[in-house]
């Protein structure tokens, strides 16, 4: 097995795990503190993101790509220099937004978000910055080394950690106020990170091939070539993910302002945007720890096939990675789309939020394709166009939801509307232009058959679910309907061809069986 398919599988698993525990974190969230208190918890999220992408100023994409070259080369020295440099620089950032963020959040609550609330998870995630700088930094050198075990095993901590402490901490704090219940979440959060940090600090100890503390400063000053080296793939990366963290740090300011003008309540508006965000949005973001694996590997797999002028090498990475999103996302969106309701009730207790997930699920493969496809152009040098086509989709998204939330008619759908349009279009827009750089084959046939599978299988569900499984209980329902579209799904990807028996042995267990 390849490198690059090698920490594919591994990023998946490990992505599959922190789903399934984040799922439980949400679930414990919003039983504990409800959709208001999920509303401020997501209100105040975007702002912390924003914060860490100007920390991380776009570092460890640059990393990974610039230690998968010198590692090549082996240059050793190099390593530890964009390392060294690259620690200097976020260290110094986390301690200028820091205190930033703190002094900040009585404006940000009070005038930008129409919720004073918000002030306290604010500044409950703020101590988390500078350790995510530093553990970022650590992830960019594993992934440049296509060494994915140290990133995933920390993900998995991360999650366990803040598993233990989030179910605590927000009965703990509930009696207090929903917002210091919504600030002890992000408090959980914090705690989670901080582990995951000294798991990967361990981990590089462990594995490094130089003293990273030895003449630390003699580095710093002497990385002038290798500062501006990293800030040319960095910079566009920040400038394409700020755009992104930005029109995020907008969205709930945009969407109270634009509901109180169709008459909705701050209150009231705080709940919609809690049960949109915090309830049917991570359902339907599920799969992208799929394409998060699939970009992740891509950067570094990508940048040593273009370092060689490898352009069939880059097509068939490429072909491979679009291929694997469609499928799985394929079968996310049928079982969402079919279960939208006995989801929603057996994880939140609540059905609100499902029509949100029949509304947006079909378009959410577009969503699937964008991470693979940034990662591409990335590793091709070309994150200034991904960072202009992420602009234009933000600018579009954030006009739609303010043009359709202000009006009575459309309300909360109106901002789903919008987010929908945003993804949608920065995906088309980043499939332009890797076409302009590499030659790509659109195999329609496989993609005609993809459909009519995804059709046939969301039948099957329906028709388990509503038909066949009346009087049983709502989980066996649930189960074996979404085992019933499974196992139809992959025996018709099978037949069909678009999973091949090759692609098959690659996955070690499976590989067993066919031995």
């Amino acid at each position: 097995m390849s490198k690059f398919l090698k920490g594919t599988f591994i990023l998946l698993i490990a992505g599959l795990i922190t789903r399934v525990l984040g799922f439980i974190n949400r679930i414990v969230i919003a039983r504990s503190i409800g959709e208001e208190g999920v509303g401020l918890y997501m209100m105040a999220y975007p702002t912390f993101i924003l914060v860490v992408t100007l920390t991380q100023m776009g570092l460890p994409v640059a990393i990974s790509k610039n230690i998968a070259e010198a590692e090549a080369k082996g240059n050793y020295a190099e390593i530890k220099k964009i390392l060294v440099v690259s620690l200097a620089i976020t260290i110094s950032l986390s301690l200028i937004f820091t205190p930033a963020l703190i002094l900040l959040a009585p404006y940000l609550s009070t005038t930008l978000f129409t919720d004073e609330r918000t002030y306290y998870p604010l500044v409950a995630i703020a101590p988390v910055i500078p350790v995510i700088a530093i553990s970022s930094v650590l992830r960019g050198y594993f992934q440049g080394r296509q060494n994915m075990r140290p990133s995933a095993v920390s993900q998995v901590i991360e999650q366990l950690m803040r598993i233990t402490l989030i179910a605590v901490l927000t009965q703990a704090f509930l009696p207090y106020g929903v917002e210091y219940a919504a600030a002890a979440a992000m408090v959980a959060a914090v705690a989670g990170e901080i582990v995951s940090l000294i798991y990967l600090m361990t981990a590089f100890k462990m594995k490094k091939r130089f003293k990273l503390r030895k003449n630390f400063f003699q580095f710093v000053q002497s990385g002038k070539n290798t500062f501006k080296e990293l800030m040319e793939i960095a910079l566009p990366t920040m400038g394409s993910r700020m755009i992104g963290s930005v029109s995020w740090f907008f969205e709930p300011i945009v969407v109270a302002h634009s509901l109180a003008l169709a008459g909705v309540a701050a209150a009231a508006a705080t709940k919609q945007y809690g049960a949109l965000t915090g309830f049917a949005m991570p359902l339907l973001l599920l799969p992208s720890f799929v394409t998060y694996s699939l970009a992740t590997s891509l950067v570094p797999a990508i940048s040593e096939a273009n370092s060689q002028n490898n352009k069939q090498l880059i097509e068939h990475r490429l072909q491979q990675a679009l291929r694997f999103a469609f499928l799985t996302g394929g079968l996310s969106v049928i079982v969402l789309y079919v279960l939208a309701d006995p989801l929603m009730e057996l994880m939140y207790g609540s059905s609100k939020g499902s029509h949100f997930i029949r509304l947006m699920a079909p378009f959410f493969l577009f969503y699937y394709y964008q991470g693979p496809l940034q990662a591409v152009l990335q590793a091709l040098n070309l994150a200034r166009a991904a960072m202009i086509n992420s602009l234009i989709g933000a600018v579009v998204k954030t006009a739609v939801i303010f043009a359709l939330a202000s009006q009575a008619a459309f309300g909360i759908n109106g901002v789903a509307l919008g987010i929908m349009v945003g993804f949608v279009l920065v995906t088309i827009l980043h499939f332009a232009t890797v076409l302009k750089k590499i030659s790509f084959t659109f195999y329609i046939r496989d993609y005609v058959s993809g459909f009519v599978i995804m059709g046939a299988s969301a039948w099957i569900g329906y028709w388990l679910f509503e038909h066949i499984l009346i009087g049983e209980h709502l989980v066996v329902r649930v189960l074996t309907s979404a085992s019933g579209m499974s196992v139809v799904y992959i025996i018709l990807l099978i037949l069909t061809g678009l999973i091949k028996r090759e692609e098959l042995k690659r996955i070690p267990i499976i590989r067993a069986i066919f031995a």
